[in-house]
């Protein structure tokens, strides 16, 4: 599926249901993946599909950060800095090597999009992502406040890859609006704070360009399907569709140039956008897709299904980090008030409600395949998300109109005030360490805790969270947080950087017998 159809808003009763009297909702962390976009690399042109689309209108209204020479002269507010507003054109290669300015199909000079771009479809389905968010966390369940005048209860964080970024930013403005930002006592409206890593620190998808190792297995695997796929009559009926179409006439092959990846790659994106930058009808059989997808999501992700290794080097720091906030979470938020009791005192109270973070396909595949919550044949569509949610099992009975209980108050002290303070969050006594390591005291702060995710607004359930004792009574898609983190710290890294290292007296990372994921 190239573009993602999003699911009617839930029914008054769907939410009750979802969101039962009895839970409060504590902590909500979204992954999403990016909108629609341009292909990673131009193929084939022999079909006519031109290399360049003249879909990014962004590219005409860019606005950059320039320092003036004397302070006082940039914004107003006393900052040396101005805003410089400028367009961008591509530059490209004639026929005889010489530069020439690249065009789209029509002769576009203008709105031309580089390879592998946010296109102006995906900031409008990123955008209305943003505005599904909000409508369910600010005005159905009133979790989230409506406006504020500052924005520390949020987590923000995208990919060093620009088509993360801008998702983010779009389905931000959306969830946030002008509308929603109040000005503190000083007169200033909050600004989001967007973090981001350097490639080399990288753990929001699967960072083979600098995991050695995970590279390595990931090699491996990719292999492993080409020799099961490529002599087949799936790979036949593929060719007789394709192979007039590819590099001189060469056979479609997992491993072929281009990789059928990334032929899906391209049928994907030009099927999200207009006639302009189609291929010729036979790309988009029904059956060639289904073939494409289920060949290509075995190659990418059976490894998270089957591999320890694979989950802990792909995405294993990543989810360390998804429960280290709800650890942390919880533990600032105990059942007797004392994270209320310390913000009331002036201390800090490091607590985020809500992260928001701007990721990829592999991303999210991998989390749940890396759960067993990844069953289907289906390609991640453009613009799909995980909600992963935490409750905490509450007797209060304040529900919102719709029916759920909401979580208390923001404390005024933020979790960047205890980072300033030399603190950390979360906790890494807790939140890194395995359960069975804790002590007594330490699980015991785990407990009438629950997660919850929902792919695409729908609920998922996680194998191991199936087991009497692991799961809310009556719902197995509430897995109990003690659960959930003991599934999580199978594979959660103690050395990413280190673990991810392949030295020279080091065994070739081979295929082993299944460790099946979710339990």
């Amino acid at each position: 599926m190239a573009a993602l159809v999003p699911r009617k808003a839930y029914t008054d009763e769907e939410l009750r249901h979802l969101y039962p009297h009895g839970l409060e909702l504590q902590l909500v962390q979204v992954l999403m993946r990016h909108g629609e976009r341009t292909p990673v690399s131009a193929r084939f042109q022999k079909t006519g599909l031109p290399a360049f689309w003249p879909y990014c209108a962004s590219v005409v209204h860019l606005k950059s950060a320039v320092m003036t020479l004397a302070r006082g002269r940039g914004e107003g507010d006393g900052s040396p800095f101005d805003t410089f507003q400028w367009k961008r054109r591509l530059e490209t290669f004639g026929q005889n090597d010489e530069p020439v300015v690249a065009t789209g199909p029509g002769g576009e000079l203008d709105n031309v999009c580089d390879m592998g771009s946010l296109t102006d479809q995906g900031r409008h389905t990123t955008y209305k992502l943003g505005l599904r968010l909000r409508e369910l966390y600010v005005d159905r369940l009133g979790f989230l406040p409506r406006t504020t005048s500052s924005l520390d209860f949020l987590y923000l964080r995208a990919t060093p890859v620009t088509r993360a970024l801008e998702s983010l930013q779009q389905a931000f403005a959306a969830l946030y609006p002008p509308s929603g930002l109040e000005a503190d006592e000083h007169g200033r409206y909050p600004v989001p704070t967007i973090l981001t890593r350097a490639p080399a620190d990288e753990t929001l998808y699967p960072n083979d360009s600098n995991c050695r190792r995970f590279a390595a297995l990931s090699r491996a695997f990719a292999q492993r399907s080409a020799d099961r796929w490529n002599a087949t009559d799936e790979m036949d009926y593929l060719n007789k569709l394709y192979s007039k179409w590819m590099p001189s006439n060469s056979r479609v092959a997992v491993d072929s140039r281009p990789r059928l990846s990334g032929i899906m790659d391209t049928i994907n994106s030009t099927a999200a956008h207009g006639p302009e930058t189609r291929l010729p009808q036979e790309f988009y059989d029904g059956k060639a897709k289904e073939i494409i997808e289920k060949i290509a999501v075995e190659e990418w992700f059976a490894g998270f299904k089957e591999s320890r290794d694979y989950r802990m080097l792909g995405v294993g720091s990543l989810l360390g980090d998804v429960v280290g906030r709800m650890v942390g979470s919880a533990e600032q938020t105990s059942a007797d008030g004392e994270s209320e009791i310390a913000a009331q005192k002036g201390q800090p109270s490091p607590r985020i409600k809500f992260g928001l973070s701007g990721c990829h396909d592999t991303t999210l595949a991998a989390v749940l395949a890396s759960l067993g919550a990844f069953d289907i044949n289906s390609w991640p569509p453009f613009t799909s998300h995980i909600a992963i949610e935490m409750f905490r099992k509450s007797d209060k009975q304040a529900p919102s109109a719709n029916g759920p209980t909401v979580a208390a108050t923001r404390p005024k002290r933020s979790w960047w005030d205890a980072l300033s303070l030399g603190t950390s969050t979360p906790p890494p006594d807790i939140g890194r360490r395995v359960t069975a390591d804790l002590t007594p005291g330490e699980k015991k702060k785990l407990d009438g805790y629950y997660v919850r995710l929902r792919y695409n607004d729908e609920p998922v359930t996680i194998p191991g969270c199936k087991t009497p004792g692991n799961h809310l009574e009556g719902d197995e898609s509430f897995c109990t947080l003690a659960a959930f983190k003991a599934i999580v710290d199978k594979f959660t890294p103690r050395d990413w950087k280190q673990q991810c290292r392949i030295d020279r007296n080091m065994p070739t990372p081979q295929i082993k017998e299944p460790e099946w994921a979710g339990y």
